[in-house]
C-alpha cells in the first residue's frame, strides 16, 4: 500500500473542535491512515502544526507534544540539502508556494501517490503524486 501524505492544515482541523465538517472529514482521514499504517507527513508539517496548535487552537504545548508524538509510528520524512535544492526547483517550474513545493517535495521523496491538503488544486499532479482535498 502506498503512503498518504498529510499537510498541515488536515491535522489542525482534526483537532480545532470548532471547525464543523472539516474536523469530521479531517478526523475521519486521519483514523483510516492511522488504522491502515499508510499515514505519512514530515518535520515541516509536524513543525507547523505543534506552532499553529499552541497558537491558534490555544492547544497547551503538551497536548501537542502529544499529538506530535502520537504520529512517531507514521512515515517521516527529514528534509536533507538535497531535498531544499529539489524544492526550489520545484518552487520555479510549477509556480508554486515555497512551503508548498517543500511538502511536495516531502511527498515525493516518500513515494506517496496521495497528497492530502486544501493549500493545492484537487487533482493537481506532480509526478505520480496527486494531490486531494478532502474537503472538496
Amino acid at each position: 500500500m502506498s503512503a498518504e501524505f498529510v499537510d498541515t492544515n488536515i491535522l489542525i482541523y482534526a483537532h480545532d473542535r470548532g471547525a464543523g465538517a472539516k474536523h469530521d472529514r479531517a478526523v475521519d482521514l486521519l483514523e483510516r491512515l492511522f488504522e491502515d499504517g499508510s499515514g505519512a507527513l514530515s518535520i515541516q508539517v509536524l513543525s507547523e502544526f505543534y506552532s499553529a496548535a499552541t497558537r491558534k487552537l490555544a492547544m497547551k504545548s503538551e497536548e501537542a507534544e502529544a499529538v506530535i508524538r502520537d504520529l512517531a509510528d507514521w512515515n517521516i520524512h527529514r528534509p536533507t540539502h538535497s531535498d531544499l535544492l529539489e524544492a526550489s526547483r520545484l518552487h520555479r517550474r510549477s509556480k508554486i508556494a515555497w512551503w508548498d513545493a517543500l511538502i511536495v517535495q516531502s511527498a515525493t521523496a516518500l513515494g506517496c501517490a496521495v497528497l492530502w491538503t486544501e493549500d493545492l488544486r484537487n487533482g493537481q499532479r506532480f509526478g505520480f503524486l496527486t494531490v486531494r482535498n478532502p474537503f472538496s
